[in-house]
């Protein structure tokens, strides 16, 4: 994509042609996370990024000090069902360091939700770790909107587990879904 300016109904492209010939970089961002399950609150931080990003990837990743609800793969198809009329978005997943993802990807920002001053603290730490392994990588932390505030995938799962109603905390493009895949025998503890 190439730049013009103008002045005055002139272009400086003209007269200034070394000024002028640039190509715009896509600002591509990274929402990492375990996802298990994704809920409305990622969903809405995936919505505002989305806005403010050329491309957002959603990274799947696995977790190995959890034991997860859900595979990998359910999960990302479950994301890709959620954001499908975002243009912009993508799902993928990764085993790994994200900023490792991040520079295969050409990704340069990190978004991270964030509800209390006890998250902030915790994610600006990994921050400033993701920096010193990935000098461009650049974290953007977004607030979570207050109604979003207490719901969580941990809470998803715990109030899946006793057979609560989650309706109101994951997307409804994939709820029946969700419900289908944790009644599964080898989905219950």
């Amino acid at each position: 994509m190439k730049a013009e300016f103008a002045v005055m109904g002139k272009a400086l492209s003209s007269s200034f042609p070394q000024l002028c010939k640039f190509e715009a970089m896509d600002r591509i961002a990274v929402f990492a996370g375990s996802f298990d399950p994704f809920t409305v609150a990622h969903l809405a931080l995936v919505k505002r990024a989305s806005a403010i990003f050329d491309r957002v990837i959603v990274v799947v990743g696995k977790n190995v000090l959890k034991h997860s609800l859900l595979t990998v793969e359910t999960r990302m198809r479950f994301i890709e069902k959620a954001t499908a009329d975002l243009k912009n978005v993508t799902v993928d997943s990764h085993d790994g360091l994200t900023v490792d993802y991040m520079k295969k990807s050409g990704a340069k920002f990190l978004v991270r939700g964030i509800r209390s001053s006890v998250e902030f603290e915790a994610e600006r730490n990994l921050a400033w770790n993701n920096q010193t392994l990935f000098p461009d990588a650049e974290t953007v932390f977004l607030q979570i909107e207050p109604q979003f505030a207490a719901i969580s995938s941990t809470a998803v799962r715990e109030i899946l587990h006793f057979g609560g109603d989650v309706s109101k905390m994951v997307p409804k493009e994939f709820y029946a879904d969700l419900i289908h895949e944790t009644e599964k025998p080898s989905c219950s503890d």
